[in-house]
């Protein structure tokens, strides 16, 4: 339940360029064992943003895909799995395994035979890409944020694109019917442990999740309401562009100890304005890394595109690949 590498059961999974800092999540080991080299490939679940976010933090790539394309079980709205790599391809490769039929997703997507590598090459000519700075709600994105994906959107221009501004939808509201109804979920499971599990789960997640303690019924499908609200607005946002163009993150890596910015579990989400709508929405959504603040922790730019249009959403990353500056090394382990 949360966008951090904090962990109670496997204690505090740290940031590689920077090991004071955090390396997101919730898939944070995951996208820290990427940077460090563990492998070449991992895996990521992703609900309102633990797929991008590591990605984002650790200056990977991460594929949101649309909700339904890899079967997952489980499912749960906006629940996905996706790929988490050192490039595009490799996310690519990994994706024509995972998109591969299982019976136990009853929400699944019809399977289709797709060249998942071989439709990575295409011109972003002609295409309309919206530029969204800001998330409606939230933190205002740093300097070096906004200016990463702003230099992101004039690449794009320079390769043909056609990049306009695009305005944010997300609302306070949104945001707290979001925060509402998923503290009523996981307070409906917390309820159900026995106490001595109980005990073992992160003061900061009960705290949070006792707070639905107070809702009545109809509070929780208000909540739900606002979710539905999101996803209708997200899918708007769309209307008059191929794909939308924006921080992943307004921030950079923030403490490493930290469950969520600022540590205040009446605040928890106001980090996942950019990537939260767009699980609602069912809309792939990756993140790829555009650049690194003035302390050189990696800066992630999102690329959403249109429901059920994942290979879309890897061609414009794969052409940013080539678009965007030069990459620092990767970092070496402490000596």
């Amino acid at each position: 339940m949360l966008a951090s590498g904090v962990s109670s059961l496997h204690g505090i999974t740290r940031n590689p360029w920077n090991l004071a800092r955090n390396s997101g999540g919730s898939s944070s080991g995951a996208g820290a064992a990427i940077v460090a080299g563990y492998g070449p490939l991992a895996l990521g679940t992703d609900i309102g943003g633990s797929v991008r976010l590591p990605a984002a933090y650790n200056g990977i790539f991460g594929l949101k895909p649309s909700l339904g394309r890899v079967p997952i079980y489980p499912p749960y709205l906006g629940r996905v799995v996706g790929p988490l790599t050192r490039n595009v391809t490799d996310a690519a490769l990994l994706m024509a395994a995972l998109s591969r039929p299982d019976a136990r997703d009853y929400t699944a997507l019809p399977y289709q035979e797709i060249d998942w590598t071989g439709s990575l090459t295409g011109s972003v000519r002609g295409k309309k890409l919206g530029l969204m700075l800001e998330a409606g709600v939230g933190p205002k994105p740093q300097p070096a944020v906004h200016q990463a994906v702003a230099m992101a959107g004039k690449a794009f221009a320079h390769a043909g694109a056609i990049v306009e501004p695009a305005a944010p939808f997300f609302t306070r509201e949104m945001l707290t019917g979001l925060d509402t109804f998923f503290q009523a979920r996981l307070l409906a499971e917390y309820e159900l442990l026995p106490s001595e599990r109980k005990a073992r789960v992160l003061p900061f997640i009960a705290t949070w999740c006792r707070r639905a303690e107070k809702l009545s019924a109809a509070d929780a499908l208000r909540a739900l309401g606002q979710v539905f609200l999101m996803r209708e607005k997200a899918v708007a946002a769309m209307r008059k562009f191929d794909f939308l163009l924006s921080p992943t993150s307004p921030i950079t890596a923030y403490e490493a100890d930290e469950a969520a910015p600022g540590n205040d579990p009446e605040k928890p989400f106001e980090h996942i304005g950019f990537t939260a709508p767009f699980n609602m929405s069912e809309q792939p959504a990756c993140s790829i890394c555009a650049g690194y603040d003035v302390d050189g922790l990696p800066i992630g730019l999102q690329i959403v595109g249109r429901r059920f249009d994942d290979v879309g959403v890897l061609r414009m990353a794969g052409a940013y690949e080539t678009l965007r500056p030069s990459l620092r090394p990767w970092p070496e382990p402490p000596r």
